[in-house]
């Protein structure tokens, strides 16, 4: 039984061409990761906009495993650490800056999240649909630890966890959550339609 999709997917490929692959698809989900970013909402009540990119971030590792995944926003971190403007709006510029502003946390967050649920996803969880939101929902939950808890110890805006909470945490953790309950159905419906579920 093949431990991701995207294992299955190259399996069947010529040895010589699987690591071209697992580059190609590392860069495509930091692009992807990149995209989701641009699709931001800025909101009044603060510091952190509303984007996408857990979702991507989430079932990118499912897709890839808990290697590839990290490797991807880790190669993600790495684009907006030299400047490409990869990161969402923001007062502050592009570049490291941004790891040391109100988002860092959840940034530097991703590529943990993309091993946690990645890993979940190697035993078989992305397979069924309850699975597929029990490995996302526990990534998910590792990037608003990790931003939280910046917001808390480096933000001078949350003085405080219960502020950290109400800035990072309670504005968007509906949101997310009814992401997940469609996101979850992605998986297992990739490995129906590929053949590849037994």
């Amino acid at each position: 039984m093949y431990s991701t999709l995207f294992g299955a997917i190259i399996t069947r490929a010529d040895a010589r061409f699987r690591i071209a692959e697992q580059i190609g698809a590392v860069a495509f989900v930091a692009v992807l990761t990149a995209i989701a970013a641009q699709v931001s909402i800025p909101l009044p009540f603060t510091p952190v906009p509303f984007t996408f990119q857990p979702l991507v971030v989430l079932v990118g590792a499912a897709v890839l495993g808990s290697r590839l995944g990290m490797s991807s926003q880790i190669l993600y971190l790495a684009l907006g650490i030299v400047g490409l403007p990869v990161f969402a709006a923001s007062p502050l510029p592009q570049g490291v800056a941004r790891l040391l502003g109100p988002t860092g946390g959840y940034l530097m967050s991703y590529p943990v999240a993309a091993f946690v649920a990645g890993t979940l996803a190697e035993r078989g969880l992305d397979r069924r649909y309850l699975g597929a939101l029990a490995a996302m929902l526990c990534g998910l939950l590792v990037v608003f630890a990790g931003g939280v808890l910046w917001l808390w110890i480096g933000v001078p805006h949350a003085r405080g966890l219960a502020a950290a909470l109400a800035i990072g945490f309670y504005p968007f953790i509906l949101l997310d959550l009814v992401k997940l309950l469609v996101a979850s159905a992605v998986m297992p419906g990739l490995w129906r339609i590929t053949g590849y579920a037994h």
